[in-house]
């Protein structure tokens, strides 16, 4: 059944920021706690526990709620095996995903690694009740770093250049790494290297990256739309094999309500470039400012807001 738009189209003012902000700052709350039962027809708008997939998910939710649509959010919720199924069953509607790795997830032995071939692939993967609107141009990649100074001692700036270090290599990542076809496995597959592997919960965030600089791990996972890259001297290496596939940011809705609100959200994704997930992640990571107030001012740049 179609959720009809609860109120007229207006922009967001002062209070309806300030509302969002306190939504997106509530910590304490169960992201997958039961819905309000007076929240019939309430769009819920979920995100990863990392950063970047916030802000996404804070675009989706802004231009829905200018469009009139009531939104709940359930920010930070975890990694898949939390999301996929509150997805699946409907408590959550729309979800800010990464293609390869949703496909991978679902399709553990895709052999699918271009943009289009992977999109393809995963409309037939998901649940009929889950459907993939447009994807964007921007990725927010898993990519392996190292430091400049191992990068320059060694002559590394492709994973194929691993196989001629001298040195034990130690690969630190998201524990569900040690699994996925570009850890360990694959780096042995692809590349013929044998790797060590270091769990770092952080999804590639401080812990990964202070591991990378002082040498406990060789190489890290950071997502590649991480602005630390550009000023931490890291090196990300080549992927010559193509290892990696694409990780476009899609939305992934509930079919019932694809029809209503597609046009909104490729909007959305037709602006959305790695450079510009680039300079959205900055705002977070050296302003410092909430994932709302990040949101309104790109939405409203980008002529999305009413």
């Amino acid at each position: 059944m179609s959720r009809i738009p609860n109120r007229p189209r207006l922009a967001l003012g002062a209070a309806a920021l300030a509302a969002a902000l306190t939504l997106t700052g509530c910590g304490a709350t169960d992201p997958l706690a039961p819905a309000d039962p007076g929240a019939t027809g309430t769009i819920v708008v979920g995100s990863q526990a990392y950063y970047s997939n916030e802000i996404v998910a804070e675009l989706y939710a802004q231009v829905l709620e200018d469009a009139g649509y009531d939104v709940e959010r359930r920010y930070q919720i975890g990694q898949r095996d939390a999301y996929i199924p509150a997805l699946e069953s409907g408590e959550v509607d729309v979800f800010p995903e990464y293609t390869g790795n949703l496909l991978q997830f679902l399709e553990p032995g895709t052999t699918s690694t271009d943009a289009a071939s992977v999109y393809s692939e995963l409309i037939d993967a998901l649940p009929d009740n889950l459907v993939p609107l447009a994807y964007a141009a921007a990725q927010d990649a898993d990519s392996y770093n190292i430091t400049l100074e191992f990068s320059n001692q060694y002559g590394v700036t492709s994973l194929a250049d691993l196989a001629g270090v001298p040195v034990p290599i130690i690969v630190g990542g998201n524990p569900e790494l040690a699994e996925r076809p570009y850890g360990p496995k694959g780096l042995l597959e692809y590349y013929g290297v044998e790797v060590e592997f270091v769990a770092i919960g952080d999804s590639g965030g401080p812990l990964t990256k202070q591991a990378i600089s002082d040498g406990t791990i060789t190489m890290g996972d950071v997502y590649s739309a991480d602005p630390d890259i550009a000023t931490s001297d890291f090196v990300t290496l080549d992927d010559p094999e193509g290892m990696f596939l694409a990780q476009n940011l899609v939305p992934i809705v509930s079919a019932d309500l694809a029809d209503d609100i597609r046009a909104l959200l490729d909007a959305v994704s037709e602006k959305l470039t790695t450079d510009e997930l680039v300079s959205l992640n900055l705002r977070s990571t050296s302003e410092q400012l909430s994932s709302a107030a990040i949101a309104t001012a790109w939405l409203t740049a980008m002529g999305l807001l009413g």
